[in-house]
């Protein structure tokens, strides 16, 4: 299969985004490649396929659910802003903080979405435990096994329910989860290959845990 490296690729899944979002999204291909030269948020091989491996595959949480209007998300460990970003410009009526303990890829995050007008973003400088905060969702790419990651958010769901599913986790990866898994029985994995077809998405998956308020 040719790659497709444009945001043809958010398109062929997502057909129903605003001309402002297809701005939006096709500005991020030439502001990575240019802070990348300046700091390290992408590894070199995957900036040529920023779209699949980054953008898509942080939209992947999309297809598990529409965010309500009004809902808040957390993102843990963001690194250079996935999948907070694409996920703010998806949902420009919900608010997202995306959290990281390392200064200079907020400054790369906080970079990007001033200069494409993302206004529904705001970062913290910070362990994610230091967040004294309620959420309705807390997403995440992979930053650590599951046990260690919930006990990093405890606390931080928020009591109100506005969504179509439960407030919760909805964190993003792949391989075989079956072990990191199994002490949690309302836990939920959605396989990405059901609905992205491009090989890159045939292990990685979108975890769903729903959690109590406190």
């Amino acid at each position: 299969m040719p790659k497709v490296k444009s945001v043809d690729l958010i398109l062929k899944y997502f057909p129903d985004i605003t001309t402002n979002q297809i701005n939006q999204f096709e500005a991020l291909e030439a502001l990575y490649k240019d802070w990348n030269t300046k700091i390290n948020v992408v590894s070199r091989k995957d900036i040529d396929e920023l779209y699949l491996r980054h953008v898509l595959h942080s939209l992947g949480i999309a297809k598990v659910i529409r965010f309500s209007d009004n809902s808040s998300i957390l993102d843990v460990g963001t690194g250079g802003g996935f999948p907070g970003i694409p996920l703010a410009i998806l949902f420009p009526e919900c608010q997202f903080h995306l959290v990281d303990s390392i200064n200079k890829k907020l400054k790369v995050v906080n970079a990007v979405a001033d200069t494409i007008g993302l206004t529904n973003v705001r970062t913290t400088h910070s362990r994610v435990e230091a967040i004294d905060e309620t959420f309705d969702f807390i997403v995440s790419r992979a930053v650590t096994a599951m046990p260690e990651f919930t006990k990093w958010v405890k606390g931080k769901i928020a009591k109100k329910q506005k969504n179509e599913i439960r407030n919760g986790i909805l964190y993003l990866k792949g391989g075989d989860l079956t072990e990191e898994l199994k002490q949690y029985t309302t836990v939920k994995a959605y396989l990405l290959s059901d609905y992205f077809e491009e090989d890159f998405f045939e292990t990685k998956k979108v975890i769903y845990l729903p959690l109590k308020y406190k």
